[in-house]
């Protein structure tokens, strides 16, 4: 019996700013297309360790800048997914902002997802990817998504998720993530939008894909 070769990941970028709905689409698309069929990569779980460097709850280390961001580890591994084999994703814990010892296992599907706010300002992360889509959402809905996620799921306080959307959220994502919209294939601007978008993502790739 001859082998056949596995095709390779078909990898797109989903991008927008924070609580710009990017993440939930992510996950109703791999939903859609099965999970057997497609993954997602979060840039969150590519932090670097900032617990040396961590001052308090809104504080000066800035998770908005793509400084604090190993993109060429998350990069390096897409490149290993195109090659068929598994990676190890590292975990970030937003409570101790330490990256822990255990790592998560990616395997490479047939449509690899990888959600970010700064993965569109990447060149490395951009090289890897196939299509781009962007979430351009406004100001206000994205803050009071962020408030929500970083309170109830963070252990933020509310003072400091506003503290820290003033200081650095917001001129981060007017410097780095609104500009990096620019490299997308799609832009995704309102609620209407979303939901035409995502049936005509997933349509366009399970029938190109036969998923």
């Amino acid at each position: 019996m001859i082998a056949t070769e596995q095709p390779k990941p078909h990898i797109i970028g989903v991008a927008g700013g924070s609580g710009s709905g990017k993440t939930y689409f992510a996950r109703e698309l791999q939903n859609l297309l099965g999970k057997e069929h497609c993954s997602i990569i979060y840039q969150d779980n590519y932090y670097h360790d900032q617990s040396a460097r961590f001052d308090g709850d809104g504080g000066s280390v800035n998770f908005d800048h793509p400084d604090s961001l190993d993109f060429p580890l998350l990069a390096e591994g897409l490149k290993v997914l195109k090659t068929g084999s598994h990676i190890s994703v590292p975990i970030y814990d937003f409570v101790t902002h330490t990256r822990k010892i255990e790592t998560l296992t990616a395997q490479p599907t047939r449509i690899v997802l990888v959600d970010g706010i700064l993965i569109l300002n990447s060149p490395e992360v951009r090289a890897q990817l196939d299509e781009a889509i962007f979430f351009d959402t406004p100001e206000f809905i994205r803050f009071e998504r962020r408030l929500h996620r970083d309170v109830e799921e963070r252990g933020r306080t509310a003072e400091g998720v506003r503290k820290q959307f003033d200081l650095q959220v917001r001129p981060m994502h007017n410097l780095f993530v609104e500009p990096s919209k620019a490299h997308a294939h799609r832009i995704v601007k309102d609620h209407e939008d979303y939901h035409r978008a995502l049936a005509q993502v997933r349509l366009h790739l399970a029938t190109k894909f036969n998923l």
